[in-house]
């Protein structure tokens, strides 16, 4: 060999680097995305039913807060309100600062009944009766059972 022809050694072919990118395929994102729905729909099942005992639960409290006022106005005035004057009555005593309203947004409704004070709300629907969510809750609904 002559010194012109020097022996290089041979590189093998460069490979080219390929440098994938990995992206999501449209198929792996319409899985995760019904997996996430089916996700949202088993939460809303369990919590839906929860926010209704909770509203009803809230027109309870309420309730007992207003009989509360209505024994201050009591103490006050040596009578509870008439029905036409309400819980109005409560206000203008400052017994409550404000008229509440039931947790789906409807007045209480008070009556007075041969003395004995009747807080109501309708419920969901707002009209007297109904089942469920629906069904009217009063003062007069947790009465202690007869003996």
């Amino acid at each position: 060999m002559n010194v012109l022809e020097k022996e290089e050694p041979m590189n093998p072919p460069q490979k080219k680097k390929q440098s994938r990118r990995r992206g999501m395929t449209l198929i792996e994102i319409m899985v995760v995305i019904t997996i996430l729905g089916l996700i949202a729909a088993a939460v809303g099942i369990a919590v839906v039913p929860q926010l209704e005992k909770a509203k009803r639960d809230r027109a309870g409290i309420d309730i007992k807060n207003i009989e509360g006022a209505l024994k201050l106005y009591y103490t006050r005035k040596g009578n509870y309100p008439d029905t036409a004057t309400g819980l109005k009555g409560l206000v203008d005593t400052q017994a409550l600062d404000t008229l509440p309203k039931d947790p789906w947004g409807h007045d209480y409704v008070y009556l007075n009944e041969s003395g004995k004070p009747k807080i109501i709300s309708y419920g969901r629907d707002g009209q007297p009766g109904g089942d469920g969510p629906d069904q009217d809750i009063s003062n007069q609904d947790a009465a202690p059972p007869a003996k």
